[in-house]
């Protein structure tokens, strides 16, 4: 299922969440890397180098080391001593392991940042869920998987917990990149819709509803995961 003009759309819905804090030049390697890793324009099993990244993204080599290094930390690329540094391949075993965590996680932190956010966090939730519509509707993938990345991320600071911040960021990457290699087969527009279900249920405060929203998005994720080995 492909999006539509992947900067025309995808753009669009993303306006509408357009309030990502200013980045240090490590961030903007990091993101920009991330998103290129986990939407398979650098697909798995692809050799990159600290020199022709830096080149493709315009960046100086030190930043892009350090976006190298953090991506590492999360298992999508691998830096193999003498050999070079590799982007891992996509294991569907380890991603059912993966999501089993994840469940876990995700509910608790989810019931904590419907419980804890503040005013303005609550604000950027909505619209991401006004975000996630508008990519439901349109069958958008990439602004999906940008929104998906800012919810991700919200999702983290909004918790207050800087434990299961660490723990669910290590696993965020590898989960959209295992999204994107198999999104053909799944239902765009309900798992936007879930997401959305996801962040309402914060923005409005409401603990119970938002730990039932996160059970049923991971639900599905593990359900189309599982379909994937097939």
């Amino acid at each position: 299922m492909r999006g539509r003009s992947a900067r025309s759309a995808g753009e669009a819905s993303v306006g509408a969440v357009a309030w990502e804090a200013a980045e240090t030049l490590t961030d903007r390697a990091y993101r920009e890397l991330e998103e290129e890793i986990a939407t398979l324009r650098i697909p798995p099993g692809t050799v990159v180098s600290e020199a022709l990244l830096s080149q493709r993204f315009g960046l100086g080599r030190t930043p892009v080391r350090e976006a190298l290094q953090r991506l590492a930390r999360e298992g999508l690329v691998l830096i193999l001593p003498r050999r070079g540094i590799v982007v891992s391949e996509i294991d569907v075993a380890a991603q059912l392991r993966l999501l089993a965590v994840r469940r876990e996680l995700e509910r608790l932190m989810a019931r904590s940042a419907a419980q804890r956010a503040g005013r303005d966090v609550r604000m950027r939730f909505r619209e991401i869920a006004a975000g996630m519509d508008e990519a439901a509707r349109r069958a958008d993938d990439l602004a999906f998987m940008r929104l998906d990345r800012m919810f991700n991320l919200l999702l983290l600071e909004a918790s207050g917990n800087e434990f299961g911040a660490a723990a669910l960021g290590l696993l965020n990457g590898l989960s959209r990149r295992f999204w994107y290699a198999h999104h053909e087969q799944a239902d765009l527009p309900l798992t936007a819709r879930l997401h959305a279900a996801v962040a309402r249920a914060i923005a409005e405060g409401d603990v119970e509803a938002a730990g039932a929203a996160s059970d049923r998005l991971v639900g599905y994720i593990q359900e189309f995961a599982r379909k994937s080995i097939g």
